[in-house]
């Protein structure tokens, strides 16, 4: 699947980092890293990235050992994408429930500390989630300088984070009823990412804008025709990629996969335009 994803001609593939995920808590699931580790070997030109890595059980220091690995493996193609997660794989480790406010002070101490390992040697850290002592990162990414981040975010916080440590930024859109209201809610998440950027005096064009479709109310695979409509929306909207799920049997985004191919070879050409890489 990873191979005819490159095939296809799609940019970047994802999955997600989870001990398990809440909509297919009763199929098969994978280890994240060794997944795109086996994918990174049998591609040469696609992306690759975690939709989105959390601090829920990730460690920054054996987490840097492991994408240090993979961006080598892949060639420096790794994207890492990070974000708060929820509680489903930290009551699986029996961590005691994290109100959204410690779930971000526990992303901002992640995600400022793996960034320390990926650009630094010798790192030592004793914070309220994480420690680290005299940590050793050698042999560096491939890519310089680090593997980038796409830093999910919808909050205010974690805007203002994703501008700071993101080469770009990902979000689900808000959780609504109708589609229309999901599309005013992100043009609304839009004008919030210019203003944090506009503070932190960053040029808008040096963060790439990743929008997961499937996180509306519709399947974007549904047909050609409504993919074709919500990437041309995404676009008007200033977003630079999307994200859709390969069509599954049944259960969450059911579908066909000669949609995803006449996709691929009908509609995603019209929209590939240059944008900034990290």
């Amino acid at each position: 699947m990873w191979r005819a994803a490159e095939d296809l001609g799609f940019d970047h593939a994802w999955t997600y980092d989870h001990l398990v995920w809440g909509g297919l808590q009763e199929s098969p699931w994978f280890g994240t890293i060794p997944t795109l580790t086996a994918a990174a070997m049998v591609t040469s030109t696609i992306r690759l990235g975690t939709f989105v890595t959390s601090p829920n059980y990730r460690h920054p220091v054996s987490f840097m050992r492991d994408l240090l690995a993979l961006d080598d493996i892949s060639g420096g193609r790794f994207i890492c994408g990070i974000g708060a997660g929820g509680d489903i794989d930290n009551s699986i480790l029996g961590e005691p429930p994290l109100t959204p406010r410690e779930r971000f002070e526990r992303l901002a101490e992640f995600t400022k500390l793996l960034d320390r390992l990926l650009t630094q040697d010798h790192v030592s850290h004793n914070g309220a989630h994480f420690s680290a002592v005299d940590a050793r990162t050698r042999p560096g990414p491939v890519q310089q300088p680090r593997i980038p981040f796409v830093m999910a975010a919808n909050g205010p916080r974690s805007l203002r984070l994703a501008v700071e440590y993101g080469a770009g930024w990902v979000t689900t859109g808000p959780d609504v009823e109708s589609l229309d209201q999901w599309w005013a809610g992100l043009a609304e998440l839009g004008t919030r990412l210019d203003a944090a950027l506009a503070t932190a005096g960053r040029e808008p064009a040096t963060v790439a804008r990743y929008l997961s479709l499937d996180s509306s109310p519709q399947f974007a695979l549904a047909s050609v025709g409504t993919f074709e409509e919500m990437v041309g929306h995404a676009g008007q909207l200033g977003f630079t990629d999307v994200i859709t799920h390969w069509p599954r049997p049944d259960g969450p985004y059911a579908g066909d996969v000669t949609v995803l191919e006449k996709v691929a070879s009908q509609v995603i050409p019209q929209f590939q335009l240059p944008h900034p890489r990290g």
